[in-house]
């Protein structure tokens, strides 16, 4: 296995924007920190980068980014098309200790004091803030509940997406697998966006190649792993509501006990995208496209294939049935969807019981996909799906439905 030349790079703390579609669209979400391999040794390498910093967080997802977004490598990832676990990017996450960083995250610990609190927790479980705050000072079996509930389906519901982007050129054979994995970029570099001197001089070979254009893209899953033992040493021995020199060494030490688990990996086709509706002068709007496309796709197969990943959406009506789901998320004629209400027990926790089956409606598909209206896609300008009843009581506005195996 390629070592890794490990940058450590202090990810930090964010402040995590939490926005919402709507008051129908407040619901608990899985988290996501996505990342991108980029292969400085291929053509349009810099525009991949670029047009990878500008696609959002899928919108089913919180936002989970940590500041460093994209790893470069110079040559092709050895062993990314083969279904196991890569070693090399299992070792570039285990020896930047992500998974403590996405931890601190999760309770907005401050790197130098060590100081943390429960703000992005209570805003993403959507608790009743005044009333966690009283429960857990008061050490109550419900605050408990509140915290072991959080923990099972926020915080143990964190992934992390390393996609692996290359240019399909079909003039050219890839270079030998090896190299050395590093990390480019933090906060700062997001900020700036495209490269405008890199843009320009590619701007003739991208037109040149504009109708054949395509990536093929290996997304790698891996899961936070967060059980009871290690939220209560956390809470026990890490958490500090102010500035605290003993649990912050404490957080430290313990940050290499924090682990990612592997959960699996899909590869796009690698099949060229339509363009239609792009100008020639605007090439990074096509490998945005590409890549956007691709990395959906992707999302999409792992949610199938890994239950663990699979996002809910609330139904927005129930006269007809609809909701914001569409083609990006994979809806077709053949998909099915259970519908799920939200229980919340005694004891604070929550939990989902099935009510029904619904399925789309073939001529009332969504086409959400990025920039299928500037293509005119049929059923891009629809704004949602439309569903019928397949079994089941009356819905109510706000049940939340997943997509069920097929």
């Amino acid at each position: 296995m390629k070592k890794l030349f490990v940058i450590i790079l202090f990810a930090g703390t964010l402040t995590s924007a939490f926005a919402q579609e709507g008051a129908e669209q407040k619901y608990r979400r899985s988290s996501i920190y996505s990342v991108l391999i980029n292969h400085t040794d291929q053509k349009f390498a810099s525009e991949i980068k670029d047009a990878f910093l500008q696609i959002p967080v899928p919108d089913k997802f919180n936002d989970h980014n940590l500041s460093v977004k994209v790893l470069n490598l110079n040559t092709k990832l050895e062993g990314a098309g083969k279904e196991k676990e890569n070693p090399m990017i299992t070792e570039f996450l285990q020896k930047n200790m992500v998974a403590s960083r996405l931890v601190g995250r999760w309770f907005n610990r401050d790197y130098y004091s060590g100081a943390c609190d429960m703000e992005l927790v209570k805003e993403r479980g959507l608790y009743n803030a005044t009333e966690m705050d009283k429960q857990l000072a008061m050490r109550s079996a419900r605050g408990m509940a509140m915290l072991q509930d959080a923990g099972e389906e926020l915080i143990g519901n964190t992934f992390v997406l390393v996609n692996d982007i290359r240019y399909v050129d079909k003039n050219k054979g890839a270079k030998t697998a090896g190299g050395i994995l590093k990390i480019l970029g933090s906060v700062a570099a997001i900020a700036t966006g495209v490269n405008i001197d890199d843009l320009t001089d590619n701007i003739g070979n991208m037109v040149e190649t504009i109708k054949g254009f395509s990536v093929k893209i290996n997304s790698f899953l891996y899961k936070l792993e967060w059980n009871d033992s290690q939220a209560n040493l956390f809470y026990q021995d890490q958490y500090a509501s102010q500035p605290d020199p003993v649990k912050r060494a404490n957080f430290e030490k313990a940050r290499k006990n924090y682990r990612l688990k592997y959960v699996g990996k899909v590869e796009s086709s690698g099949g060229t995208t339509s363009f239609l509706g792009i100008k020639e002068e605007e090439p990074i709007v096509m490998v945005r496209k590409a890549c956007q496309r691709a990395i959906d796709e992707n999302v999409v197969d792992l949610q199938r294939e890994y239950e663990e990943f699979r996002t809910k959406s609330p139904l927005v009506s129930v006269e007809p049935l609809t909701a914001y789901v569409g083609m990006k998320e994979g809806v077709s004629s053949k998909s099915k969807f259970e519908v799920l209400e939200v229980v919340e027990l005694e004891s604070g926790a929550h939990k989902y019981e099935r009510v029904g089956v619904i399925e789309p409606i073939p001529s009332l598909i969504w086409d959400n996909r990025f920039m299928a209206s500037e293509e005119g896609a049929v059923g891009a300008n629809l704004g949602f799906t439309t569903f019928r009843k397949v079994s089941g009581k009356n819905f109510t506005k706000g049940m939340l439905i997943r997509e069920m195996s097929k």
